[in-house]
C-alpha cells in the first residue's frame, strides 16, 4: 500500500516517507514506565504521542503490533549500572515484595492511561518475565566478541564495538566525547572503559531481585530488556521504536549497539522521540523532584495547581503542541487547553442542532469540502496535531454560524462535516466527552433548572411581559449564560 505519511527519523535527523518493512504489517515498540511510583505528566506525553501514532496507522489500514514494555527490574539509582534497584528500594522501605510494588504501580499506570483514553498496546511485556531472553542476548554479544565478564558481571565493550561499527549514531556523540563525559563511578574498576555499560550485574548479598545465570546470581542491565523483548515480539527488524527524547542517550544508543552486536545489523528502521514536558524550563521527572502526578492533576491537590484538570484537558494540552516540540507546564497553558477542548467539543455537539438546507452558501461549502484533506495533510506531515486542531477550530466557527443561521449547509455537506470532525477529534486525536456518574447527575439537574427558567421567560414573552422577559435574560447573561432566540427556539450555553 502506498503511504503518504512522512515521519521524522531521529536516526537520520530528517523527515522520511513511512515505508513499512512488511506492509501492511507494522511493528512498533515504545519504552513504557518504570513502575515504582505514581504516573506523572512526563509519562502522559509519550503515552499520548504513540497512542496517536497507533491510532493513525490503524486508521490508514495498517495491521499494527504495538509493544509497550513495563520496566520492573534493573532500573538503578545513581546511574544505569550502579546503585539500588528503585523497585527493590521501595519494597524494602514499605516491607513489601518487589512484585507487589511493581503490580500496584502498574495498576495505577493503567488507570491513568484509561482516563487519558490511551488504547492498550497489543503486547505489554514485563522485564522480569523475559530474563531468559535477556540472558540469551547477553550470551550472543559475548560470543560475538563485544562483551566481557568481570567479577560475575558482564559489560558491553564499546571500544571493540566501535572498531567494527560506530557507537553514537543516534545521539551524534563520538566515543571520545562519551569517555570524557563519563563520571567516576563506584565499581568502575570492573570495567575496561568508563563508557562500557552493564549487560548483566552480579547481585550483592543485600540485593533482593536476582536470577541464576551462567555468570552469577544477578539481574539484567537496564538496556537489555527492550532489545530482547522487541526482537522476541517484532522480529530481528521492525519499523518504529519510540520513547521520550531523554532516552536517546544512553538507553536507545545502547539498544542499537546491543542489537547490532548480537545480530550483525540494526533492528529498527525509524526512531521516533517525543520532546520533554518541562516546568520552569526543567525536565519534569521523579529524579528532579518537580513532578506532578496525574492523580494530582485530576484532583487539583498540588501547590503548583490552581485547580483540578480533567484527563481530556491533559490530553488536549499534550496534542496542542507538536510531539517534537517542548511544552512548558503552567496553569495558564492548561486553562487555555481547557477552553480549547470545550470549544471543540461544543462545536461537535452543536452539529446535532444544525438544520440542513437545500444548498450551502459558498464559504461554508468551500471550508467543509477542504476540511478532511487538510486534516489528513497535517497528520501525514509527521503527525502535526496543532494544525489538525486549528482546522477543527475553523470548522467550529462554521458550526457557530450555522447554529446562528448566519450560514447554510446542504445535507451532504452537513454529513461530511459531522463525520470529519468526529473522525479526527475522537477516533484519531482520541478525545472524548468526560462525564462521571456524579457530574452527569449534576449536569442533568443543572440543565433542567436552566430550562425551567427559560420556560418562565417564554411564558413572560407570550404574556407580553417584556420587563420580566428582559430581566431573566439579563440576569442569565450576568451569570455567564449566553441565551439566543432563533427561529427554531431558544438555545443556551454556559460561557466558562
Amino acid at each position: 500500500m502506498e503511504s503518504k505519511l512522512v515521519i521524522y527519523n531521529t536516526l537520520t535527523r530528517q523527515k522520511e516517507r513511512f515505508e513499512p518493512i512488511s506492509a501492511p504489517h507494522v511493528g512498533m515498540y515504545v519504552c513504557g514506565p518504570t513502575v515504582y511510583g505514581d504516573p506523572h505528566l512526563g509519562h502522559a506525553r509519550p503515552a499520548i504521542t504513540f497512542d496517536l501514532v497507533f491510532r493513525y496507522l490503524k486508521h490508514l489500514g495498517y495491521k499494527v503490533r504495538y509493544v509497550r514494555n513495563i520496566t520492573d527490574v534493573g532500573h538503578l539509582e545513581h546511574d544505569a549500572d550502579e546503585g539500588e534497584d528503585k523497585i527493590a528500594k521501595k519494597a524494602r522501605l514499605e516491607q513489601l515484595e518487589p512484585m507487589e510494588i511493581a503490580q500496584y504501580y502498574t495498576n495505577r499506570y493503567h488507570q491513568a492511561m484509561d482516563a487519558l483514553n490511551v488504547l492498550p498496546p497489543s503486547i505489554e511485556p514485563h522485564a522480569t518475565g523475559h530474563i531468559i531472553e535477556q540472558q540469551q542476548l547477553v550470551q550472543q554479544i559475548l560470543d560475538n566478541g563485544f562483551a566481557y565478564e568481570s567479577n560475575g558481571s558482564i559489560y558491553f565493550d564499546i571500544e571493540a564495538y566501535n572498531k567494527k561499527y560506530k557507537y553514537g549514531i543516534l545521539s551524534g556523540r563520538s566515543l571520545e566525547n562519551i569517555k570524557d563525559e563519563s563520571r567516576e563511578l563506584a565499581g568502575v574498576g570492573e570495567k575496561h572503559n568508563q563508557a562500557d555499560f552493564a549487560l548483566w550485574k552480579k547481585a550483592q548479598p543485600e540485593h533482593i531481585m536476582r536470577w541464576p545465570s551462567p555468570w552469577s546470581d544477578g539481574f539484567p542491565g537496564w538496556h537489555c530488556e527492550c532489545t530482547a523483548m522487541g526482537r522476541k515480539y517484532l522480529g530481528e527488524t521492525f519499523d518504529i521504536h519510540g520513547g521520550g527524547m531523554d532516552l536517546v542517550f544512553p538507553h536507545h544508543e545502547c539498544e542499537i549497539a546491543q542489537a547490532t552486536a548480537s545480530m550483525g545489523h540494526p533492528a529498527v528502521k525509524y526512531w521516533m522521540h517525543n520532546n520533554m514536558l518541562t516546568i520552569n524550563g526543567q525536565k519534569m521527572g521523579k529524579s528532579y523532584n518537580n513532578f506532578i502526578t496525574l492523580e494530582q492533576f485530576f484532583t487539583g491537590n498540588h501547590p503548583l495547581l490552581e485547580k483540578a484538570y480533567t484527563a481530556m484537558t491533559i490530553r488536549f494540552f499534550v496534542l496542542s503542541a507538536h510531539y517534537r516540540g517542548t511544552v512548558d507546564f503552567s496553569n495558564e497553558a492548561l486553562q487555555a487547553a481547557e477552553k480549547g477542548l470545550q470549544k471543540l467539543l461544543q462545536g461537535i455537539s452543536d452539529l446535532d442542532r444544525v438544520q440542513a438546507s437545500d444548498k450551502c452558501d459558498a464559504e461554508t461549502e468551500k471550508i467543509v469540502k477542504a476540511l478532511r484533506q487538510k486534516c489528513y495533510d497535517a497528520m501525514n506531515d509527521d503527525f502535526a496535531t496543532p494544525q489538525v486542531i486549528s482546522h477543527l477550530f475553523e470548522a467550529c466557527t462554521v458550526v457557530n454560524k450555522l447554529v446562528d443561521h448566519k450560514a447554510t449547509i446542504c445535507a451532504d455537506c452537513l454529513k461530511e462535516l459531522t463525520e470529519t470532525m468526529r473522525l479526527f477529534a475522537f477516533d484519531i486525536l482520541g478525545l472524548r466527552e468526560e462525564k462521571g456518574d456524579s457530574s452527569d447527575a449534576r449536569e442533568e439537574a443543572f440543565g433542567k433548572v436552566v430550562d425551567m427558567v427559560l420556560d418562565l421567560r417564554a411564558k413572560a414573552k407570550a404574556d407580553k411581559d417584556w420587563a420580566t422577559s428582559d430581566k431573566i435574560r439579563d440576569e442569565l447573561a450576568a451569570a455567564g449564560f449566553e441565551v439566543k432566540d432563533t427561529k427554531d427556539g431558544v438555545t443556551w450555553r454556559l460561557n466558562k
